[in-house]
């Protein structure tokens, strides 16, 4: 209890730094931060949550987790290019099925990708952000900061100091550096393609299910509407959020993980009890021997049964990396070997029954249970997609690599439950046009697995960077792992899926590239203290009453827009987002004040992780920002007793400035592009221009209530 108080004391410790720069005096509030001690604080408390906690989570993670892998059983063998296959045929794919679980599922993911975690999250930002942090690379969002660096610098462990030859070449090129960001936001794409296609295959699948008690069904009427009528509703839904029905996820996921294998058993029992046989490997070389090219087209379809892998790794930041290898060891993976074994078996004796490859197993007896529990289960693994999606949309628009969309959050408890309006009408528009345009589930499920490829294969890579780079793992053990799990994950790798992807990524990437400039025009011309002291000291300027945060994107120094207004709030605090390569950001570290040395003029840092939520609405930020400025102050004023009265004076102010009214200004800024400009630039630019134009305000992305915005145009020359 002493040792907690303590703790509680430190944080709250005011921390007050006077520096100099360019002639200015400078004064500091902030909330230190120690990042290594909360790591070890939090990890002893995991080591003593102990083993009934871990279970309990591991639990809540099948009906979060797992939702997408654990249902692929409902449309693996209807997704395979299978003609007349034999005995030795299935055998084969049913080999290959074994394998790539235990090599992709237990040995990348569940054994190696779970130890690459960024501060506790998992995915490919965290990866993304585990290399820049590790390579002193950063991101544009933080690039040109240097308020406050010491604190929120991310600690670079002592053996991380002697960089890598690839580490160098990163930090010295920015072709290099921009190859990394586009493939780390190649990934983000192909999740946000996962969910457009989970939902349509995984649902579709399992109302498939109608056609064998009801022959005269036809699966292009019926079935596809019945599918599309669920999803339009799943997605109407979305708007409520899950936390009401949230408590249903893991019952039904642990049904269906449980069910599934138990009939497995039984159809291993009933028609083949020899499958395990082909556990043994010289299965896979017989069967490509003997098939030769055929054999590598029927390949394609077998990667589906790792689909959904990536969410042991991208959700690690909601569970714990104990929780996970618990219920993947010993629920999932073996609910999979035994589910597709049993599968397998049935159709060794039944060999053209591939294309109703799931429910021709099932026994008419637990027919209907089956079904329902596979309905259920289906939508709780397409829910878990789209709340992802939803979540990775979130993140991207934060990080300013994505166009500003209206992000809501569903829920005052679950900060990471969010929904977006515009995202999820593009998300029931392709879902419910795939299922009624293609409706046959071997089309989507060719569409699919190359998405489940290229987003694993994306890890690969940036995992590969992580053990040359960080952590200096033997070349031939990366050798060995980027040679086996590239070629298993590149086989299936088509055009159509590839080249959506790459237009959602030049869709980010092309926002990022504009937004990149707009910042170095503004580094470029930023106004210093002592242009600014110039502008207020000239007559023509007005100071009316009021309290104004104006927003700029840079730190060490102001926006150049600041030079074309002609009046100035009486208090004006310039107000900074600084992105931080953290998940979360705690509290009370969040808000960063500084004198600037002028009267009613101020500058103002608000830190904030890439999952951590970004709301400025109410009067909560202002009142903290006010507090710690009152605090910065009375501490500023402490080292000098006769300046009590102006301490009043300044605190009477700001009171004062908040009673005239709060406002909130943000630049709006286009690019003028002149004689001189590449072609490549008038080409991205003019693409930005179109993105800023068809985008939000960011002033409404930030939560900012509607009477209180105000926006000032201005062209920078490209």
């Amino acid at each position: 209890m002493d040792g907690q108080s303590e703790a509680s004391l430190a944080i709250r410790q005011v921390v007050i730094h006077s520096a100099s720069g360019n002639g200015q005096h400078s004064d500091y509030f902030h909330f230190p931060h120690d990042s290594t001690t909360n790591t070890m604080a939090q990890s002893i408390d995991n080591k003593e949550s102990g083993r009934w906690s871990n279970l309990l989570l591991a639990y809540k993670t099948l009906g979060v987790v797992f939702g997408g892998l654990v249902t692929s059983p409902l449309y693996l063998y209807p997704s395979m290019h299978l003609n007349s296959p034999t005995e030795e045929n299935y055998l084969g794919i049913y080999s290959i099925m074994f394998w790539t679980l235990t090599l992709i599922g237990v040995v990348k993911y569940a054994t190696i990708a779970l130890k690459a975690d960024g501060h506790g999250e998992g995915g490919t930002f965290a990866l993304y952000s585990l290399l820049c942090r590790n390579m002193n690379i950063g991101i544009l969002s933080s690039k040109h900061s240097d308020l406050n660096s010491s604190q929120s610098r991310p600690v670079v462990h002592e053996e991380n100091k002697g960089k890598s030859r690839l580490g160098k070449v990163f930090e010295g090129s920015i072709i290099a550096r921009r190859v990394l960001l586009f493939i780390a936001v190649l990934g983000t794409c192909m999740l946000i393609g996962d969910g457009i296609l989970t939902p349509a295959i995984s649902v579709l699948s399992a109302m498939d299910g109608l056609r064998a008690p009801f022959p005269s069904v036809k699966k292009l009427t019926l079935v596809e509407t019945l599918s599309a009528v669920v999803l339009l509703v799943l997605f109407l839904l979305q708007k409520y959020g899950t936390s009401r029905v949230r408590f249903l996820f893991s019952p039904i996921m642990a049904a269906w993980t449980l069910s599934t294998p138990l009939v497995g058993i039984y159809s291993i029992i009933h028609h083949y009890p020899r499958i395990l046989k082909a556990l043994s490997p010289h299965y896979i070389i017989r069967f490509f021997w003997k098939n030769g090219k055929e054999g590598w087209l029927m390949l394609g379809g077998t990667i589906l049964c790792i689909t959904g892998s990536e969410a042991l790794f991208a959700d690690l930041g909601h569970f714990n990396r104990s929780s996970i290898q618990i219920a993947f060891l010993f629920t999932i993976y073996p609910s999979l070997v035994l589910t597709y074994a049993g599968q397998t078996a049935y159709l060794i004796k039944n060999p053209n029954d591939h294309m109703d490859g799931f429910y021709k197993f099932i026994p008419k007896t637990i027919y209907w249970p089956i079904f329902i529990i596979a309905t259920f289960a289906a939508i709780v693994a397409s829910q878990s997609l789209i709340s992802a999606t939803f979540s990775v949309i979130k993140q991207s628009v934060v990080l300013d690599y994505f166009p500003r969309v209206k992000v809501v959050h569903t829920s005052s408890n679950q900060e990471g439950e969010v929904y977006s309006p515009e995202v999820n009408y593009i998300l029931v528009v392709f879902c419910v046009a795939v299922i009624l345009i293609f409706g046959d589930g071997q089309d989507i499920g060719n569409a699919f697995g190359v998405v489940v490829s290229l987003v694993m294969l994306i890890t690969t890579i940036l995992l590969t960077l992580v053990m040359i780079i960080i952590w200096r793992t033997p070349a031939l053990l990366v050798a060995l792992y980027f040679i086996i799990f590239f070629t298993m994950e590149g086989v299936d790798v088509s055009a159509i899926p590839l080249a959506i992807s790459f237009i959602l990524a030049f869709i980010m990437f092309g926002w990022y590239y504009g937004r990149q400039r707009k910042i170095e025009y503004e580094v470029t011309h930023k106004i210093d203290m002592a242009r600014l002291e110039m502008l207020l000291a000239d007559p023509n300027l007005q100071r009316v009453p009021g309290l104004c945060f104006f927003y700029t994107n840079i730190q060490n120094g102001l926006t150049p827009i600041i030079k074309n207004m002609r009046s100035l709030h009486k208090v004006t605090i310039f107000t900074t987002l600084r992105y931080l390569l953290v998940p979360k950001v705690a509290q009370q570290e969040r808000i960063v004040v500084k004198k600037l040395g002028l009267k009613g003029v101020y500058a103002c840092v608000i830190q904030y992780g890439y999952a951590d939520s970004l709301n400025l609405e109410g009067d909560d930020f202002v009142s903290q920002v006010m507090d710690s400025l009152k605090l910065l102050i009375e501490s500023c004023s402490s080292c000098l007793p006769s300046a009590a009265s102006q301490v009043e004076e300044e605190i009477s102010e700001l009171s004062e400035a908040k009673m005239a009214g709060v406002i909130h200004v943000r630049g709006k800024v286009r690019f003028h592009i002149g004689k001189n400009t590449s072609l490549s630039d008038r080409f991205m630019l003019a693409f930005y221009e179109v993105l800023q134009n068809n985008c939000r305000s960011a002033l409404p992305a930030l939560g900012v209530p509607l009477p209180q915005r105000l926006e000032v145009g201005m062209f920078y020359e490209a």
